[in-house]
């Protein structure tokens, strides 16, 4: 979507920065004591939930020895690029700045598992069906804002017809694919749009049918995606009605791990998931 990714900089930066204090041996207590900063400013470097200014990356190079001017000067770059105004600049103002991490993470991808059992998944949605639902969740959002977060709905799904497009794997709860959202007509564009998007190489759909009953991972949407650098780690997104998070540590994504292997096992085989996205969409949504 972007040329330039600051997130993804920011967090391969964040990356680096950490596994140069580990080769050191040092704690983040003691490099917050050398630079004579708080540990919180430290540890949210290492996490790249701030951003490093020149001056941290300077400093942190001599605290760590660092002493080649290539690698100093390619972590300088990164610290640059990290502050380019990335996806506000193209996408306008979309209500919440928590929004843009998660669509440059996205556009950094190759691989994006999502569930959703609420709703269907934002890069299967339709410009129709995405104003409903934006309309209905939040009924006092500003005109600008919702055609501002429509069109980087409908800005994102282009990522998976890329040349080098990541792999898409969603799982969605039957229960999104029989809640009209926008009117029968809508719903039934969005259903049949998804049974094409389905015939891609790069996308699996599977639906999780009411049979199952409960199962790991119900009250839970979230993505997972994996970036291709391995400095930089894989993410779960979650978004609540008030707040965005992103975990990241090993011990926070093997449960996820688990729960998309549990939830690939309970969902229908592919082919029969489309054959059942279209029994709904011809009993529930006719023409």
């Amino acid at each position: 979507m972007v040329s330039s990714n600051p997130t993804l900089r920011r967090r391969r930066l964040a990356g680096t920065l950490r596994e140069l204090r580990l080769a050191r041996g040092m704690t983040i207590e003691e490099v917050a004591n050398e630079l004579m900063v708080s540990i919180a400013k430290i540890s949210r470097l290492e996490t790249g939930q701030r951003g490093a200014s020149l001056r941290d990356v300077r400093d942190l190079c001599r605290i760590y020895q660092v002493t080649d001017e290539a690698q100093i000067e390619a972590l300088m770059t990164l610290a640059r690029e990290a502050k380019e105004p990335g996806l506000r600049q193209e996408l306008g103002d979309l209500g919440d700045e928590a929004a843009y991490p998660y669509v440059e993470l996205e556009s950094g991808a190759s691989r994006i598992t999502e569930f959703q059992c609420c709703f269907l998944p934002g890069l299967l949605q339709t410009e129709d069906y995405a104003r409903a639902l934006i309309r209905g969740m939040l009924p006092r959002i500003e005109d600008n804002i919702l055609n501002s977060r429509v069109l980087a709905r409908m800005k994102r799904k282009e990522l998976l017809r890329r040349q080098d497009a990541p792999h898409y794997w969603t799982l969605i709860d039957e229960a999104a694919l029989h809640r009209n959202v926008g009117g029968v007509q809508v719903m039934r564009q969005q259903l049949l749009d998804i049974i094409e998007v389905a015939r891609r190489p790069n996308v699996v759909v599977q639906v999780i049918p009411f049979s199952v009953g409960a199962y790991m991972g119900l009250d839970n949407s979230f993505a997972f995606l994996e970036i291709p650098d391995p400095s930089t780690p894989a993410v779960v997104f979650i978004e609540g009605l008030t707040t965005m998070e992103y975990l990241e540590k090993p011990s926070q994504l093997v449960p996820y791990k688990e729960t998309i292997d549990y939830l690939r096992a309970a969902a229908l085989h592919p082919q029969e998931s489309v054959a059942r996205i279209a029994r709904i969409c011809e009993e529930q949504f006719p023409s």
